[in-house]
């Protein structure tokens, strides 16, 4: 685990080289195709020499809960371990982890016709108006859910019209932990400097890679659109409002960045209280040896 840009990709592909291990990406942005550049998403020629599962299984234009990866990770799981080798599980997306390792309360996945029609309220009515009736059916999830907050306000009235019953309900139960050992790593940077550093370089490595076109090619789609899950993935936002001419490209490279940074003080925030974590420091010599040391 780690945030983004600390350097996970790179050093699971040396594991999963040098050592009998498949990985499996845990990694929201990553699920879609046709969003390469801007994911960050492994190469051909790292593909290579390391496949990923659960790498451009999806459209941008449909969804992909947590639950939905949690079921698909433990299908790969028991597969790479009834060939022989390790299950190695690489990513960010915390909420991703959270849900294999400890298990989901029996939420409905997402349907997209309900997610639409929430959508077409909101803009007749604004989420202030969702939040009142969220308050209605479920005043625990209403104090918890800020009117701000579009996408989980969305989700809990989603699964109530699902359902039939409140996500307070739903959430009261979980499905089983994950039956397996683990042992469980971090990487980053000591000085969060330097992954802000880190994280601006990239950034212009993915526009010098051809992110604008990228975005320009889904914009061009016509059926993506700045609500749905994959067009919320940082950095394309920002570059899809500039395409729309909103501000201008120094705005772009300096909001996206901005935002890829939240992005990293939220995983280090989930990180700094997971437990049983060890941590390595980006950049340093003989993190595999070291991993698979403490693996053992």
């Amino acid at each position: 685990m780690g945030p983004t840009a600390s350097g996970k990709t790179a050093l699971a592909i040396e594991m999963a080289t040098q050592h009998n291990c498949e990985i499996i990406s845990v990694d929201s942005a990553l699920i879609y195709r046709g969003m390469d550049v801007g994911s960050a998403k492994p190469s051909a020629q790292e593909l290579a020499l390391a496949p990923h599962r659960l790498i451009d299984i999806l459209d941008p234009s449909e969804s992909y809960s947590a639950a939905d990866f949690r079921r698909d990770a433990l299908v790969a799981i028991e597969d790479i371990i009834a060939r022989g080798k390790t299950p190695l599980l690489v990513g960010g997306t915390m909420m991703y982890f959270k849900a294999l390792l400890e298990g989901l309360s029996p939420l409905p996945s997402a349907d997209d016709a309900v997610r639409q029609q929430i959508l077409l309220q909101a803009e007749a009515q604004g989420w202030d108006a969702l939040h009142q009736e969220l308050c209605s059916i479920d005043p625990v999830a209403g104090e918890r859910i800020h009117p701000n907050d579009p996408q989980r306000l969305s989700r809990a009235l989603e699964v109530y019209r699902i359902s039939g019953k409140t996500m307070t309900e739903l959430t009261q139960t979980k499905s089983a932990a994950l039956p397996y050992d683990v042992v469980q790593f971090a990487i980053a940077p000591n000085d969060r400097k330097v992954l802000h550093e880190l994280i601006a370089k990239r950034f212009n490595i993915m526009l010098d890679q051809g992110f604008i076109d990228e975005v320009a090619t889904l914009k061009a789609r016509g059926d993506l659109h700045l609500d749905m899950p994959s067009m919320r993935c940082v950095g394309y936002r920002q570059c899809w409002q500039y395409l729309d001419n909103e501000f201008d490209h120094a705005t772009m490279v300096e909001k996206a960045t901005a935002a890829t940074r939240q992005l990293a003080k939220r995983q280090l925030t989930w990180l700094r209280s997971w437990p049983d974590l060890q941590w390595l420091e980006s950049g340093v010599e003989g993190n595999l040896v070291t991993l698979m040391r403490q693996s053992r």
